[in-house]
């Protein structure tokens, strides 16, 4: 027969009760610790990121962009008149100097005109030599009249000189006396006209030449103008270099102004480097620059910056100071490195793959031993192509992840392995 016992359940209950209590502390414990702990940190292997090391010193700010060496002196070769390309003597690439013949132009109009041209000043000249003869032939007869009076007047002078003696001796009346008065002031009075008139007949020649010789000369330079635009139908160079283009073949029909062809001296060529227009804007005139060839690195300056952006660009033309090293030639690819300033005693790093200039980014500070990487707000200053100023959140020394950790905004805190 069984037999209560009552302080036994009394017990067992008790005990239950605190193992039960027990568990749920523990649980809340183990749940309170579990809610401190910090989430694991992803693992990025070390040799997929750059680091780089915060410096303090000396910073070269400089903008870089692409672009092509172009002649600095570049000629087009326009067509003077109307034509017919009926040859091509040079091609592009070939050398040329100021008389080489690239190719040649035919019109039956211009060499009409400039033979007509021709008729015209010789029969123009002709008629200024006749008249020139002419008109010297009446200021000759002018001149041998007046002589003739002149005499005539010293004649009839003496004349009057001796009857007037004669009439104080009592051998020649008065009649004859007043007679050789008068005949003497007769002549007189011819002789100053016929100087007048000579002197008149010399002073008409200028003038009268003068008008001929200016049809003659309008008409020389009508002759002149149609010569040259027969010459112009061998087109030539009008300057030393190398021929580029040639945009037009045999056959082509042309018209006054159009392009016949391009001549460049590619001996003296510059760069148009195209920057960034948001890294445009601390470009100078007079700015120290860099142009890599890819065969050579050739020094140089800020010569011009074009006022307008192309395609988000700026075209800035830098004249190059230095030799040109073998290989250089129009249109070909080059880098610029054009140099802003020097900043003195700034903190600065690496330029990180992320954030512009003058802005906050979140960057990732390596803690002492370098397993760890925290991300740290820091604020950039000015930028340059491969370094920016730090001006607040790191400091001398500290190391930073400068890779594109966008993959990882989620996490504050990666391990490195």
């Amino acid at each position: 027969m069984d037999i209560k016992r009552p302080d036994q359940s009394a017990a067992k209950r008790k005990k239950r009760l605190l193992y039960g209590g027990l568990a749920v502390v523990a649980l809340v414990a183990i749940t309170f610790v579990l809610g401190r702990l910090k989430p694991a940190a992803p693992t990025i292997e070390r040799n997929l990121v750059y680091i780089d090391t915060v410096k303090q010193g000396q910073m070269l700010r400089q903008v870089r962009g692409l672009g092509t060496l172009v002649p600095e002196e570049i000629r087009w070769i326009a067509a003077r008149t109307q034509g017919r390309v009926d040859k091509i003597i040079l091609r592009p690439g070939a050398v040329v100097t100021p008389d080489s013949i690239i190719l040649m132009l035919a019109n039956p109009d211009v060499e009409q005109a400039a033979a007509n041209a021709d008729s015209q000043l010789k029969a123009a000249e002709a008629e200024l030599a006749n008249l020139e003869v002419t008109i010297q032939s009446g200021v000759l007869q002018a001149e041998s009249v007046a002589a003739s009076a002149r005499a005539d007047f010293e004649q009839t002078k003496l004349s009057a000189a001796v009857n007037e003696q004669l009439f104080r001796e009592g051998l020649v009346s008065k009649l004859d006396l007043d007679l050789s008065k008068v005949r003497a002031e007769q002549a007189a009075t011819r002789h100053s006209i016929e100087q007048r008139r000579f002197q008149f007949a010399k002073d008409a020649v200028k003038p009268q030449l003068a008008v001929k010789q200016a049809e003659v000369d309008r008409i020389r330079a009508l002759a002149k103008l149609r010569r040259d635009e027969l010459d112009a139908l061998a087109v030539r160079s009008s300057m030393n270099g190398v021929l580029q283009l040639l945009p037009v073949e045999v056959g082509a029909q042309v018209q006054p102004g159009s392009n016949l062809a391009r001549v460049a001296n590619p001996s003296r060529l510059k760069a148009e480097i195209r920057v960034a227009e948001t890294q445009a804007r601390d470009i100078q005139i007079g700015q120290v620059a860099q142009v890599d060839t890819r065969n050579g690195i050739v020094e140089g300056k800020v010569a011009r910056i074009d006022p307008s952006v192309q395609n988000g660009t700026v075209t800035v033309d830098v004249h190059l100071a230095g030799e040109l090293p073998r290989g250089a030639r129009p249109d070909l690819s080059v880098d610029g490195t054009i140099e802003l300033e020097r900043l003195a005693d700034v903190v600065h790093v690496g330029r990180p793959a992320f954030g512009q200039e003058r802005s906050t980014v979140g960057i990732y500070k390596l803690d002492a031993d370098g397993t760890y990487a925290v991300r740290t707000q820091v604020k950039l200053g000015r930028s340059s192509v491969n370094a920016v100023e730090i001006v607040d959140g790191l400091r001398p020394g500290d190391r930073v992840i400068l890779s594109d950790m966008s993959q990882w905004d989620a996490n504050d805190r990666v391990k490195l392995n």
